[in-house]
């Protein structure tokens, strides 16, 4: 490659991990008992370990290529997005970029709370190096992109979390960066402004010839946008290949090739997310309606799903429990809601389990995953997108499309 628009050579990022030997959380008493006397507390010493969230990835994209990024909770993807836009510094290796970087990370990404949505505009134009005129040709299209000019003079600390991802995204596809960086933020969005989303970086990427580096889940996604994808396990780079088609097979494929190897049951409590919220999923697993724990089922068999979690600090309004069922490529099969208003309340501390029970799945023969997510009031407190994979297996053929059938949940402490 002649004139690569981003080079990664050897790159690495190191964490260290620190463990307590403990098994429980301390209590203030432990911790007001620590202070007097070092040897009384129930806390064990202390130890560090070596994390390598990326290791030896190497790899270059030319002008114009749309790269998507897939891999499943933990492999580096967003370790590497962030590198690439100078968030973080890599412990190793060496990144060059070959012109102007807008990132979109998270919900808000480079937005001021305080500021206006006409104010933060102009500011990330500003950081993006563009001038009050270039900013100015693109402002109108901005807002109406993003669909927010009734709260444009408002502050975006008051926007709920769609709309700070809406104008985030009408930003940094409007102001004309050369590179534009884009996280699994956009599932935060509707369906129908996510789809509004792809057509624009097509369309900024077939049109102006920018260089796009797209995470997603959703393997449709990846397989309408992508020219190149890169896959990441473990923080090593697995496949980089322009036959999109056939490494996102590999991918949906890799270490699923037989039933034995689906687990029943999933330990979260070491998958990597921010875990600093009252609520958080300690392990997802699945039961027949015999109440065995399997991964594998026909097609109109009863499933179970049971959700356990741990309450780490005060709940003082209504909690809300999500789990979405997707399928193998990344296409949204059936979502079910539980509120602690439908008759089964939630605990308001410690540990308790929901168990999430339908009555048939009618499901043609395949792989899904369930993902689960909590939140309070709108705002989320947990989620993990791919939580646990299960398996549909038959002679037969049923129908498919999005489910009808109702969830039944049960509540009760652990």
């Amino acid at each position: 490659m002649s004139d690569p628009m981003i080079s990664v050579e050897n790159l690495g990022k190191r964490y260290t991990l620190r463990h307590q030997a403990t098994k429980r959380y301390s209590t203030l008493r432990d911790s007001v008992a620590g202070l007097w006397a070092r040897a009384a507390s129930r806390q064990g010493p202390e130890s560090h370990e070596e994390f390598w969230a990326l290791h030896e990835v190497s790899f270059e994209m030319p002008r114009g290529e749309v790269l998507g990024i897939i891999g499943r909770n933990g492999a580096g993807k967003s370790t590497l997005l962030k590198i690439l836009s100078r968030i973080t510094e890599p412990s190793q290796g060496r990144v060059t970029l070959d012109g102007r970087v807008a990132s979109l990370l998270e919900v808000g990404t480079g937005f001021h709370p305080e500021l206006t949505g006409r104010e933060n505009i102009h500011l990330n134009g500003a950081i993006l190096g563009m001038t009050r005129k270039e900013i100015n040709a693109s402002f109108d299209e901005i807002v109406a992109f993003a669909e927010v000019e009734r709260f444009l003079d408002t502050p975006v600390k008051r926007y709920s979390s769609g709309m700070y991802v809406r104008l985030a995204f009408s930003v940094a596809a409007h102001l004309r960066p050369e590179i534009l960086v884009v996280d699994e933020v956009l599932a935060v969005g509707d369906a129908q402004f996510q789809a509004k989303c792809l057509g624009k970086m097509e369309s900024v990427a077939r049109q102006s010839g920018r260089t796009i580096l797209f995470v997603s889940h959703q393997m449709s996604a990846v397989r309408r946008l992508c020219s190149s994808v890169l896959w990441l396990d473990r923080g090593r780079v697995v496949e980089h290949s322009r036959d999109v088609e056939e490494t996102v097979q590999r991918y949906l494929r890799g270490g699923q090739d037989f039933a034995e190897q689906l687990p029943a049951r999933v330990d979260l409590q070491d998958t990597p997310r921010d875990k600093g919220s009252a609520c958080i999923f300690a392990a997802v697993s699945l039961e027949s309606a015999r109440h065995s724990a399997s991964a594998v089922f026909e097609p109109d068999e009863a499933v179970t799903i049971v959700i356990e979690c741990d309450l780490r600090g005060q709940i003082r309004d209504s909690l809300t429990f999500s789990i979405q069922l997707s399928s193998s490529g990344g296409e949204r099969v059936a979502t079910w809601f539980h509120g602690d208003n439908t008759g089964h309340p939630l605990p308001s501390s410690g540990s308790f389990v929901c168990r999430c029970v339908v009555p048939a799945l009618h499901l043609t023969p395949g792989d899904y995953w369930i993902g689960i997510g909590a939140g309070q009031r709108g705002d989320p407190l947990d989620k993990v997108n791919e939580a646990l994979m299960f398996r549909i297996e038959s002679r037969e053929t049923t129908r498919a499309g999005m489910l009808q059938a109702p969830a039944t949940w049960e509540v009760m402490s652990a």
